[in-house]
C-alpha cells in the first residue's frame, strides 16, 4: 500500500511544481549537445507537423549544460529530455539522484564522428593521431621533463607537414564533443606515456586552441575566414558543409559514414538522448516524440536522419535500443560503469 501511496505523492507532486506540471506547458522541453540538436530538431520539426503536437523546444547548451539542467530536479522548469554525444558521467547520474530525477532511460540513437576540418581551398591534410594529440596537448614531454606545450607550427611536429600555423577552433568545455575528443585523442596518446599522469587529457589553453562556444555553425564561418585554422566538431557539420570545408585524414582515414560506423576513423563516437520516464504522463507529446525519434524512420539504415549526416547503427543494435527505449528501460549506475 505504501508504495502506491508514494508513487501518487510523487505524481502529484510533479503536477504541483511552478504552477502546475499538467499545464505549465505543453510543449517537450529538451536541452544538451550541439551535435545531436540538428538530429533532435529534425524530429521535432516533423512532430510539430506531422502530429497535434506542438514542436519540441530544442536548446543546444552543450552537452554537460544539458546533464546540468536536466538533472537538476524533476518539474515543467526542468528539461524532459537531455541530449548528449557522449554517455551520461556517472558524477552527472548521481546528482540527478540526488535531486529525485531517479528513472531515466537511455536512448543510443547512432554513430557520429569527430571531424578536424579546414577550409576546402587549402592542400588535403594527412596526420597521425599521434600527431594531432601533440599539437593539442597542454604539456609536451622535452628532455624528461613535463612542459607547456612549445610547438607553434605544424612543421615543427613533423618536417613533412606544412610550415603552417597550429589553431584550432573548438569546443568549450561543457561540451560533449570536447569531452570525446580529449578522450579518444589526447587521453589514447598520452594517458598512458611515462611522464604523464594516468589519465591524462589536458587541451592546451593558450593562442593554439579557442574554444568557440556551442555554437558549431560559427567554427564553420571562422574556417572559412581563416585558413590556417581546423575547426573541431562532430561529423555531421562536415558533411553539411562539404562545399566549404573538408575533413583531414586522421591515420590515413578520412571521415566518412563507412569510416565512422565501422570505427576505422579514429574518432568515432556514439550519441545519445536521455528522457525523464516521470514525464511522460504529463508533458503530452513527449510519448510520441521519443517514439518518432526512434523509429525506422528516422534512425534506420535509410532513416530520414541519415541526410542530415546521423550513422544508423548496425540493425540488431537498433533494434535492442528501440526496444530498451520504448519499454522505458531504467539506466543504472551499473550501466554506466560498463
Amino acid at each position: 500500500m505504501n508504495r502506491f501511496l508514494n508513487k501518487a505523492i510523487f505524481a502529484l507532486a510533479l503536477l504541483l511544481v511552478g504552477t502546475g506540471m499538467a499545464h505549465a506547458r505543453d510543449q517537450v522541453k529538451i536541452s544538451g549537445s550541439s551535435t545531436v540538436f540538428p538530429f533532435s530538431s529534425y524530429v521535432a520539426e516533423e512532430l510539430g507537423a506531422t502530429t497535434k503536437f506542438p514542436s519540441p523546444v530544442v536548446e543546444s547548451t552543450g552537452s554537460g549544460g544539458g546533464h546540468k539542467l536536466f538533472g537538476a530536479g524533476m518539474g515543467a522548469g526542468t528539461p524532459d529530455i537531455a541530449n548528449s554525444s557522449r554517455r551520461m558521467k556517472s558524477s552527472e547520474f548521481e546528482t540527478a539522484a540526488k535531486n529525485g530525477v531517479t528513472d531515466i532511460t537511455e536512448a543510443k540513437i547512432g554513430f557520429d564522428g569527430i571531424a578536424v576540418a579546414q577550409n576546402k581551398d587549402n592542400a588535403p591534410m594527412s596526420i597521425s593521431l599521434e600527431e594531432l594529440a601533440t599539437a593539442v596537448a597542454a604539456d609536451i614531454m622535452v628532455d624528461g621533463k613535463l612542459v607547456p606545450n612549445p610547438y607553434k607550427m605544424w612543421n615543427e611536429i613533423n618536417p613533412q607537414l606544412p610550415a603552417r600555423k597550429i589553431v584550432f577552433y573548438g569546443p568549450p568545455t561543457s561540451s560533449g564533443t570536447r569531452d570525446a575528443f580529449e578522450e579518444m585523442v589526447v587521453e589514447k596518446i598520452f594517458g598512458k606515456k611515462e611522464g604523464y599522469e594516468k589519465g591524462y587529457h589536458a587541451i592546451r589553453q593558450d593562442s593554439a586552441y579557442v574554444p568557440a562556444g556551442e555554437n558549431d555553425n560559427l567554427i564553420v564561418q571562422k574556417l572559412a575566414k581563416d585558413k590556417d585554422a581546423f575547426g573541431i566538431f562532430g561529423y555531421s557539420f562536415l558533411e553539411e558543409n562539404a562545399d566549404s570545408i573538408q575533413g583531414a585524414a586522421i591515420n590515413g582515414v578520412t571521415p566518412n559514414p563507412e569510416s565512422v560506423a565501422s570505427g576505422k576513423y579514429p574518432i568515432s563516437r556514439s550519441l545519445f538522448f536521455y528522457v525523464k520516464n516521470a514525464h511522460y504522463d504529463a508533458i503530452p507529446g513527449l510519448k510520441e516524440y521519443v517514439e518518432l525519434f526512434m523509429s525506422e524512420k528516422m534512425i534506420g539504415k535509410d532513416g530520414l536522419l541519415k541526410s542530415i549526416g546521423l550513422i544508423p547503427l548496425p540493425e540488431e543494435e537498433r533494434a535492442k535500443a528501440r526496444e530498451n527505449v520504448l519499454a522505458k528501460k531504467k539506466l543504472t549506475l551499473d550501466d554506466l560503469k560498463k
